[in-house]
């Protein structure tokens, strides 16, 4: 499965590519940015998503309202905990930052399940 990855930290993004590699997804692309992610999230070829809540201090809610159009699945990687979520992604999925290969492992596969 290939992956769109929105991480404005580079190496926490090199670190997320090497585990979803190791996982055997593939890293679609890798955006720092809310704007390059907009885009990504409108056009890019991926099957779901993996994406910082916090980007250089604007939240990436509006490429999650992109990616649910689009109806792929997605999940946010955040420092900030749930309660940051706020409707309609109350009840996505996260993984708590900082996570380890076996969390992201897990979430992927709740994630995914509904969509194989």
């Amino acid at each position: 499965m290939r992956v769109l990855v929105v991480e404005d930290e580079v190496l926490v993004g090199m670190l997320l590519e090497d585990m979803l590699c190791d996982l055997d997804y593939e890293v679609a692309v890798i955006s720092t940015n809310l704007v390059d992610a907009l885009e990504q999230a409108a056009s890019a070829d991926f099957d779901l998503a993996v994406l910082d809540v916090n980007l250089n201090g604007q939240q990436s809610f509006p490429v999650a309202d992109v990616i649910r159009r689009r109806g792929l699945p997605f999940l946010f990687a955040t420092g900030y905990g749930t309660s940051v979520l706020v409707s309609p992604h109350a009840g996505v999925p996260v993984v708590q930052k900082p996570f380890g290969r076996e969390e992201l492992r897990r979430a992927l596969a709740k994630l995914t399940a509904g969509f194989a």
